[in-house]
């Protein structure tokens, strides 16, 4: 799945093609927008320090014509890491947290356990050792527990994949605990310290934190659907994922966001503490700062996201005070209805950077449909199948065995690829691909069964149905009197 792997590797240095695309942002997402499939998309440019332009195209939701602004709040994703790290950093400059404590010095679920050992700076870099998967899987709560201190309380119980320190990999876990660390040294909630510390001095007045709350709003999010995008049942926001990726935030704010961070003025932080979360962080992250994607050859820092049915990017050039956000009501397909093009283009255009497209896809087509119709010809196999009961019956011998049997392992090895170590390489559980891709998650989970169904189809032909032929002997001749 394209996208949840974007969540973990997609680096600003993706943008980097061969020429920059023409015309306006206006003539770009008219000529792209189609073929991505999304209802609505947003974008505003930052010039020398000052929002310059913004604008945006369609609806906020498939089946309504409430239309998209630069100013309607978007679940932003990832790019919600930025925030977190920020408030981190005012701890820091505060005296209250250094970058070198523990997370079990300050998360108190978590002293003494080895999800506590990973030091704050390896937390922010995605340094601690906790992989991807962790940091995609669900885990469950604590009765009474507020959301988020109970889903990091579950991490008490989780060892990280890798020693910290000793390798990059990105992980929602390692902003989760941040978020509860926020919340036990500044003893309020995660919602309330970013709106009071960020938001509103930033002046993002029509942005906010997930509260768990429905927000019509919201623009909706529209996930693939066999080549469509339908929308989520409501608008409801996620107070566990709040911390990872669940700042709300429009075009326009974002764009006031961005600004603040390239200003190089002490205001919500110092201007050394927002160059540090701009460079790299050490040696084992050389691409990752404090919650921000670093390419010191092309000079950028930015962030992507994903939400369900919602994708994101934010890419600053700090040395020119130029950044550009653009956020989209659609999540992308695999192959088909994909996003990258009408992000990447715009992001171009706006910093003058080079992108030559996404080029046909055709590999990662071909295989949606492959795995589209794999169903329906294990079905058509089925039927085939029962036609030629009579020779299926028929089989014998160890040759016979082979055929009748060996399906039935290469189905299963099939069936568990699909259902989990595809998964496990995407870096989320095949629970997650069906939040962000539905129709991928049910083409896998159909072609899985399907496979497995059509092997103990064709067992159950050959050995249910098999005529038991008996040899019955003359009985012998009677003789007189007998």
């Amino acid at each position: 799945m394209r996208q949840l792997l974007a969540l973990a590797a997609l680096g600003l240095g993706a943008v980097v093609g061969a020429v920059v695309p023409s015309g306006t942002i206006e003539d770009y997402i008219a000529a792209e927008m189609p073929a991505s499939g999304a209802p609505g998309v947003a974008y505003a440019v930052v010039t020398d320090g000052e929002v310059s332009e913004s604008g945006a195209r369609g609806v906020m939701r498939v089946g309504s014509d409430e239309p998209v602004t630069a100013d309607t709040p978007f679940v932003i994703g990832s790019i919600s890491k930025s925030f977190t790290a920020l408030a981190v950093m005012q701890l820091v400059e505060a005296g209250r947290v250094d970058l070198d404590d523990s997370a079990g010095d300050h998360v108190s679920s978590l002293a003494g356990a080895p999800a506590g050992a990973p030091s704050v700076l390896e937390l922010l870099s995605h340094t601690s050792g906790f992989s991807t998967l962790q940091g995609n899987s669900s885990r469950g709560t604590s009765d009474g527990a507020a959301p988020l201190e109970a889903a990091v309380a579950a991490l008490a119980d989780v060892d990280p994949a890798h020693a910290p320190g000793t390798r990059w990999e990105y992980s929602n876990a390692n902003y989760q605990v941040l978020g509860r660390l926020i919340e036990e040294v500044a003893a309020v909630d995660y919602q309330s310290y970013v709106a009071e510390r960020i938001l509103e001095p930033v002046g993002m007045h029509a942005s906010f934190v997930a509260d768990g709350q429905i927000h019509d709003e919201m623009a909706s999010g529209h996930t693939p659907w066999f080549w469509t995008k339908r929308p989520v049942a409501e608008n409801r926001t996620d107070v566990v994922t709040a911390p990872q990726g669940g700042i709300v935030a429009s075009a326009n704010d974002l764009a006031a966001y961005l600004a603040m961070m390239m200003n190089g003025e002490d205001d919500v932080l110092s201007a050394e503490g927002k160059a540090r979360m701009m460079s790299p962080a050490g040696a084992v992250s050389p691409f990752y700062g404090l919650g921000w994607y670093v390419d010191t050859a092309e000079g950028t820092v930015g962030h992507t996201g994903s939400t369900p049915g919602i994708e994101t990017q934010a890419t600053m050039i700090p040395a020119g005070d130029d950044a550009v956000v653009v956020l989209v009501n659609g999540g992308s397909g695999v192959g088909f209805g994909e996003t990258t093009q009408l992000r990447f283009g715009v992001t171009a255009i706006a910093l003058g950077l080079d992108y030559d497209g996404e080029g046909s896809r055709w590999s990662q087509k071909a295989l949606f449909v492959g795995l589209a119709l794999a169903p329906l010809l294990y079905l058509m196999s089925m039927a085939w199948a029962w036609r030629k009961r009579a020779a299926i019956r028929a089989k014998s011998g160890a040759a016979g065995l082979f055929s009748l049997w060996f399906p039935l392992l290469t189905t299963t090895l099939a069936a568990w690829v699909l259902m989990s170590l595809v998964p496990s390489l995407m870096g989320a559980p095949l629970a997650t691909v069906r939040v962000f891709q539905p129709d991928l998650a049910l083409a896998m989970t159909a072609t899985a069964v399907g496979g497995v169904a059509w092997a103990l189809f064709r067992l159950a032909i050959a050995y249910t149905g098999r005529r038991t032929v008996v040899t019955a002997g003359l009985a012998p001749a009677r003789g007189p009197g007998q």
